[in-house]
């Protein structure tokens, strides 16, 4: 099982704590890029490194949370080699695997509730990418873009 990067604002913080029980609970491999307290801090200063350490192979997936979810999502699609998918429910975490083998979910932590949240999450990570070569050709434009600079 490969590693998950967690990364989370102190909007996020509680939310993300239930996510890592679930983790722990389910057996899955992660590392924390912060936040670890309520403390105020900036989404982007968690993000980045936990973008960076997918991008670089180190983590195969990512879990963000903020408050909406859309700071750390846009931070995250900032990093070359970056998917990230705002999911407000379980069908879009299925269809961004497979269609769009999405490789970070972003959650809003006043848009889901913790039990929506835990669904979602499980749907994202229990759902592989389609192949299908569409869905390929697709994704290989998204990731041309990496190669273009937008």
């Amino acid at each position: 099982m490969s590693t998950i990067a967690l990364a989370c604002d102190h909007g996020g913080y509680e939310l993300m704590q239930i996510v890592r029980e679930y983790l722990d609970k389910n057996g899955y491999a992660y590392k924390n890029f912060g936040t670890n307290s309520l403390q105020s801090c900036d989404y982007p200063e968690m993000a980045i490194p936990a973008a960076k350490a997918i991008a670089a192979g180190e983590c195969e997936k990512g879990i963000f949370i903020c408050t909406t979810g859309n700071g750390i999502a846009m931070t995250a699609n900032k990093i070359a080699g970056i998917r990230a998918a705002l999911c407000t429910n379980v069908l879009m975490a299925e269809m961004t695997r497979d269609h769009n083998d999405a490789n970070v979910l972003a959650l809003g932590a006043i848009i889901v509730d913790s039990k929506l949240a835990l669904e979602i999450v499980e749907k994202f990570l229990t759902t592989e990418f389609s192949g299908a070569e569409k869905h390929c050709r697709r994704v290989n434009r998204i990731k041309s873009l990496d190669r273009e600079g937008g």
